[in-house]
């Protein structure tokens, strides 16, 4: 059995929504060889991150960077992580009221130093969710979920 972990932050309800998405796609009945584990930052820890065989972040864009509920998480688990998850899978989704290009390069340039592996092109939703946004995050849950099925990541 693989683990992927979910991990977001939210205020607004929408990276919310976006999470829930991504792990309703991660548990889809065609994926039975992957536990899904869907977190708030501020619950999850070390011991989460050490469980995972793969990683999806889930930041809003505050400011043109990650929102201090993931960059916490990140702190916290950045040097007790180290040489611990060297080449972990991961990516990203964002709901971004600009562009998302600055939470997106901040989380690359934090992940290179755990370090981890980038599988993907990263989700940004921008502005307002849509019904197209919500059935990306299912279909990225579903895709990171059965390339770890596959043991492509």
């Amino acid at each position: 059995m693989k683990h992927l972990l979910i991990v977001y932050h939210s205020q607004s309800c929408r990276t919310e929504a976006l999470a829930h998405a991504v792990w309703r796609g991660a548990t889809a009945a065609e994926i039975d060889g992957v536990e899904a584990r869907l977190l708030w930052a501020v619950q999850a820890d070390l011991s989460d991150l050490l469980w995972a065989d793969g990683v999806i972040f889930g930041s809003p864009e505050n400011f043109g960077y990650l929102s201090g509920g993931m960059k916490d998480f990140l702190d916290r688990t950045f040097y007790p992580a180290q040489g611990l998850v060297d080449g972990l899978p991961y990516t990203a989704f964002v709901s971004a009221g600009n562009d998302g290009t600055g939470a997106i390069r901040a989380l690359r340039r934090i992940a290179s130093g755990y370090p981890l592996k980038e599988i993907g092109e990263p989700l940004i939703a921008r502005g307002e969710l849509s019904d197209a946004d919500l059935t990306a995050a299912t279909e990225l849950g579903m895709t990171v979920a059965a390339g770890l099925e596959l043991g492509i990541f």
